[in-house]
């Protein structure tokens, strides 16, 4: 049985030290697999962003494991925990951040070239993500000429542009009217499915986090099942 592309074993992180300690997570555990959707709900402050941070190894656990493709994480230095990072992780945040000087096809070509690829098959990739998320006639098109939802299909192509195994989205939908998220959720979805990815996914929209094939949040810094 293969592992899963995301794990995290008995993680603790807290900030702060003596009397001031505030306590995050304390012995949180998730998995999430190839192909999986993982919602994660929960109240603002309950921990949402240090979860993300912490499996975008962005963070680093006071202990625990974080596996990444079955790679363990918590005896890895900076160096090695930024080429792991960049090599399979794709983040999706509420803004687009796209570059507004550039292309919907060159914003998905950058970060290809950036991590060696040539020219011709990283523009070649980029139509396929476009293709896919239903915005390919706009690959010529600069961020500001494309509307919200079509802004954050395109930076979700280009979080998807290296064929990371893990995906992570932090109200990715959270700038949108809902029929827009609606369009957005689905090919997000989509594509983590194409993918093979594994993927979890900050949302405050009940909605869109029923269509995800689990929901968990934090509670008590346990990171546990949830029923909306």
């Amino acid at each position: 049985m293969s592992k899963p592309h995301l794990l995290l074993q008995d993680v603790h992180r807290h900030y702060g030290e003596g009397e001031r300690i505030v306590r995050v997570l304390e012995s949180a555990n998730l998995t999430v697999d190839s192909g999986e959707m993982v919602a994660l709900v929960a109240p603002s402050g309950a921990g949402k962003s240090t979860l993300l941070h912490l499996c975008g190894l962005l963070e680093s656990p006071q202990s625990g494991e974080i596996e990444i493709v079955g790679q363990k994480t918590s005896q890895m230095g900076d160096r090695a925990r930024t080429q792991l990072r960049r090599s399979t992780v794709g983040y999706v945040y509420q803004f687009h951040h796209l570059l507004p000087e550039f292309t919907a096809l060159e914003n998905v070509v950058m970060p290809q070239l950036i991590a060696g690829q040539t020219q011709k098959p990283a523009e070649g990739r980029a139509m396929e993500l476009l293709d896919l998320l239903g915005v390919a006639p706009r690959a010529t098109h600069r961020p500001a000429e494309l509307s919200g939802g079509e802004q954050q299909r395109v930076a979700i192509a280009r979080a998807a542009a290296n064929h990371p195994r893990v995906i992570l989205a932090d109200e990715p939908t959270g700038n949108l009217d809902p029929e827009t998220s609606d369009r957005v959720f689905e090919a997000l979805k989509s594509l983590i499915r194409n993918e093979g990815a594994a993927a979890l996914i900050a949302t405050h929209n009940y909605d869109l986090a029923r269509r995800a094939d689990r929901i968990v949040t934090i509670r008590n810094g346990l990171v546990v099942p949830h029923t909306l």
